[in-house]
C-alpha cells in the first residue's frame, strides 16, 4: 500500500490540508470529519480502504486542523461554503466521481453537495450518525463544548478531556486516544494546549440556524445511502431514522441503515466491523 501523504491545496482562496491515502489512480473516497475534529480521525478507516484498492482523501475543514481559518466566519462557516470547498477539492484531484463518507458535519456536507452542486459526482453517500433532522437538545450540548474549548497545561490533560467528551465514540484503544489527542492539539500563546480549531466555527448554529435542516436535500438524493446510526446517539433519534426509511432514498429502496451498538454520536470508524460495513457499501 502507498504510504499516506500530507498535502495542501488552494481552495476558495484558502490553504486546505488533506491526508491522501492509496494509489493515485484508484477510485476516490472522500472521508470528511465531524464539526470540531480533523481529517486525522479517518486514519484507521482510510488505511483499511486504501489497502482494499481505494484512494482515500481526508480533508481538514476550513478552520480545523492544519487548514487556514476563515477570514469571514459568519459567511464561510456553513454547509454551503464547505460544499464549495468539496467541489474545488474534487476538481483539484481531477476526480470526476467519488464515494463519500462523512461523520456528523462531514455527512451533512456530503448530503448538501450530493443533492446540489456535486449531484452526479458523488455516487455513494455514507452518513456516520447524521440525518436530515437533528435533536435540538444534542445540538445545544455540542454548541456548549465546541464554542468554548478548554485549555490545559499538558497534552495528557487535554487527552483526558477528549476521552470524556468523546466517550460516545465507543471503544478506542489507548494508542487511538493518544493519536486523537496529538492530532487535534494546538498550543496557545501562554503555552497551554487546546483543541485544534477556530472557536468561531460554532457560530454556524447562530448565523445559519437552519443549516442542518436537510429534508429537502435528502429527498433529492437518488444514490445509494448508508446510515451508520449510533445505537445510543442523542443527535439522531429513532423517529428520524424511521422517517428516513420512508422518504427520499429510503422510499426508493436506496437506503441501508446499520445500528452500531455501544456507540452514541458518533461511531469512531476505528474497528474492523465498521471498516467492513463501509467497504461493502462502497464496493456495491
Amino acid at each position: 500500500m502507498t504510504a499516506p501523504a500530507s498535502r495542501y491545496a488552494r481552495l476558495a482562496g484558502y490553504e486546505i490540508h488533506y491526508m491522501d491515502w492509496g494509489a493515485p489512480d484508484a477510485p476516490v473516497v472522500v472521508a470528511w470529519h465531524g464539526l470540531a475534529r480533523t481529517g486525522r480521525d479517518m486514519d484507521d478507516l482510510a488505511g483499511h480502504l486504501a489497502g482494499r484498492g481505494f484512494r482515500v482523501v481526508c480533508p481538514d475543514t476550513l478552520g480545523r486542523g492544519l487548514s487556514q481559518w476563515s477570514r469571514s466566519p459568519d459567511e464561510e462557516y456553513c454547509l454551503a461554503f464547505y460544499a464549495r470547498l468539496a467541489g474545488e477539492l474534487l476538481d483539484h484531484l481531477g476526480a470526476r466521481q467519488v464515494r463519500w463518507i462523512g461523520t456528523s458535519m462531514g455527512g451533512a456536507i456530503g448530503m448538501a453537495a450530493a443533492a446540489g452542486a456535486l449531484a452526479g459526482r458523488i455516487t455513494h453517500l455514507a452518513l456516520n450518525d447524521i440525518a436530515p433532522e437533528l435533536a435540538a437538545a444534542a445540538v445545544e450540548r455540542i454548541k456548549a463544548y465546541a464554542g468554548q474549548p478548554p485549555a490545559f497545561d499538558t497534552v495528557t490533560g487535554l487527552e483526558a478531556f477528549f476521552r470524556q467528551v468523546y466517550a460516545p465514540y465507543g471503544w478506542l484503544s489507548d494508542a487511538q486516544w493518544r493519536r486523537l489527542a496529538e492530532t487535534s492539539t494546538r498550543r496557545l500563546p501562554d503555552g497551554r494546549v487546546t483543541p485544534h480549531y477556530d472557536p468561531a466555527m460554532v457560530r454556524q448554529f447562530t448565523v445559519h440556524p437552519r443549516d442542518y435542516d436537510q429534508w429537502q436535500a435528502y429527498e433529492r438524493l437518488a444514490i445509494p445511502v448508508l446510515c451508520l446510526h449510533g445505537a445510543e446517539s442523542d443527535l439522531v433519534l429513532p423517529a428520524t431514522i424511521a422517517a428516513m426509511r420512508t422518504r427520499g432514498p429510503g422510499a426508493r429502496g436506496l437506503l441501508e441503515v446499520i445500528e452500531v451498538p455501544g456507540c452514541g454520536h458518533a461511531p469512531a470508524l476505528n474497528v474492523p466491523e465498521q471498516y467492513g460495513w463501509v467497504e461493502r457499501f462502497f464496493s456495491r
